[in-house]
């Protein structure tokens, strides 16, 4: 039986019948949804899915804690990034591959007796597709499928934490104080003189289409400044995202059961 805390909760430390009780118990189901993508030159391409895990464990810990029983998988480690791709380093998805592998995704532990998915994305890029694929999914497999951001469940946590800007940004002080906090050798320290980028906004907002991070931060790839990140900072952050999503496992506000809208026969009106 693995230990208390983050290993207890590691969906691929489990055996298949210890999957099969945590079913029994009607068990939260977390997937950490990143990417693969480069994050400048000073941090490691796995910077979102590390990021994702080790918020979506620690919560999920916490809400187990708590009395709400929950399993994480291993982070989906695809996303959507092709904005990414001019630096390179980068791997990425296109939307209906996106959406056919956490459709895959849904349809197991559906078979394997679960009945609730919590979607915690830790990558830009994957919001917007995220959103549309935990709605289609909700309907198609009547189950609450909720999808968040890491980044944005804290709400102004983030930024009274952090001293250079409001949120997180991209490879910015949040994300390296995370590493520095998480696994500090992972952080080329030697180059993070070299990171900074005269990054904005994507042109022509609030319109949307595609940008690339070549047009949004044409030097390195960085938008904010790795220079203020802290080990501390990277603590402080991952206890206020933890707390939050431990928060929205344990609220039942968001797991009823879905409206069945395609319900053969329903009349409406």
């Amino acid at each position: 039986m693995p230990d208390t805390g983050t290993d207890a909760v590691r969906w691929e430390r489990r055996t298949a019948p210890e999957l099969r009780a945590l079913a029994e118990r009607d068990a939260l189901v977390v997937l950490p949804v990143a990417s693969l993508e480069q994050h400048g030159p000073h941090l490691p391409v796995w910077t979102d899915s590390m990021i994702g895990h080790a918020c979506a464990l620690r919560a999920a810990a916490q809400a187990a804690e708590a009395g709400t029983p929950a399993i994480v998988l291993p982070p989906m480690w695809l996303g959507m990034s092709e904005h990414h791709l001019p630096f390179g380093g980068t791997i990425t998805l296109d939307y209906a591959t996106f959406h056919g592998v956490l459709r895959g995704v849904c349809r197991s532990i559906r078979a394997d007796g679960f009945r609730r998915l919590l979607l915690v994305n830790s990558h830009g890029g994957n919001i917007d597709p995220l959103a549309v694929s935990a709605r289609e999914l909700c309907v198609e497999f009547n189950m609450p499928v909720v999808a968040t951001t890491v980044f944005h469940v804290a709400g102004d946590k983030i930024g009274e934490i952090l001293d250079t800007q409001t949120g997180v940004q991209h490879a910015c002080e949040a994300e390296t104080s995370f590493w520095l906090h998480l696994d500090a050798v992972q952080v080329r320290r030697d180059e993070i003189a070299n990171t900074i980028s005269a990054g904005s906004d994507a042109p022509g907002a609030p319109f949307s289409r595609f940008w690339s991070f070549a047009e949004r931060a044409p030097l390195t790839g960085v938008i904010g400044d790795p220079r203020a990140a802290t080990a501390g900072k990277g603590e402080k952050l991952l206890a206020v995202v933890a707390d939050a999503l431990a928060a929205a496992m344990r609220d039942a506000r968001l797991w009823s059961a879905p409206d069945a809208v395609w319900e053969p026969g329903r009349a409406w009106g």
